[in-house]
């Protein structure tokens, strides 16, 4: 597969914005699904099984494809996406959609794109311009104002879960897209899983269940999604989509992730999503085009 090069022009950010668009649209479904399996399976084996999967299959494309592996200055930076986005943020939001609803936990979502400019910064050496972070602030504003109006006393576990999720997953993403440049993007996710796999692997074959009886087929599927879409498919286009278009730019398409994340929730879950939620969601998307005019 051809790797990404992070070529400055308009074919390449607009392919940029596309595949992460699609990577967006594939994540919205991971909150809905990961709410369904904790129904039926614990949050840690759920994280550590839908890990191993995917890494046996991100094994098996490197094999097939015969990817060279990488260099000693790069497993660094993969050990830290795997923190982050392969252990980290499944388990930290799988342990807060205990206390949570879907719809509630989607709304932190749209701290994503700021924490994803942050680190951005920090470690992928973008500088996007003031007027970016104004938009950018805005659109975390709004989405913490809902969340406090809503009183995160009602369930604080979850909402610190959350809170901590949207930060390691935001370093994961930037550390992801700026090893995509030199790497490749589904390179870069299928060694970080295969980097994690050492350890999940036997820890979930520690902490299996006994017995899978009575597992329903919906928590199966939910299972399966994760697994293969959330875990590795998403982040071929994700990762591929920031190194294209720019970590801050690209990143704000997560903007959208609560619209689409909420109408599975509702679709899916039959959960109630109020007029606070949505119209909290349409005033943060509408952040994404002020960003992104000002991210480069």
């Amino acid at each position: 597969m051809e790797r990404t090069s992070p070529l400055d022009t308009p074919d390449s950010n607009t392919q940029g914005w596309i595949n992460g668009f699609i990577g967006v649209l594939i994540f919205s479904g991971s909150l809905p699904a990961t709410r369904l399996a904790v129904l039926e399976f614990d949050p840690v084996f759920l994280t550590l099984i839908r890990a191993t999967i995917a890494a046996l299959l991100g094994l098996l494309l490197l094999w097939l494809f015969k990817e060279k592996r990488p260099m000693r200055s790069q497993w660094v930076p993969l050990v830290i996406v795997a923190l982050g986005v392969v252990i980290g943020f499944p388990l930290l939001t799988a342990l807060a959609l205990q206390y949570v609803t879907s719809a509630h936990s989607i709304v932190f979502i749209g701290l994503l794109p700021l924490a994803t400019a942050i680190f951005g910064v920090l470690r992928g050496g973008e500088r996007p311009r003031p007027a970016f972070w104004l938009f950018s602030v805005l659109g975390s504003a709004l989405v913490m104002g809902y969340a406090l109006a809503q009183g995160l006393s009602a369930a604080p576990a979850g909402d610190v879960l959350m809170l901590l999720a949207v930060l390691v997953c935001g370093l994961g993403y930037a550390e992801g897209a700026k090893l995509s440049r030199s790497l490749g993007g589904w390179q870069v996710i299928c060694w970080a899983l295969v980097v994690s796999l050492p350890v999940v692997l036997p820890l979930s074959l520690a902490l299996a269940p006994s017995s899978f009886t009575g597992i329903s087929l919906p928590a199966w599927l939910s299972l399966a999604y994760v697994s293969l879409f959330s875990m590795l498919i998403g982040f071929v286009f994700w990762y591929r989509g920031l190194a294209q278009g720019g970590i801050a730019a690209v990143g704000q398409l997560q903007l959208l992730q609560p619209f689409f994340g909420l109408a599975l929730a509702a679709g899916l879950l039959h959960e109630q999503v109020s007029l606070g939620m949505v119209l909290v969601t349409v005033a943060v998307i509408g952040c994404v085009a002020g960003a992104k005019e000002f991210a480069r």
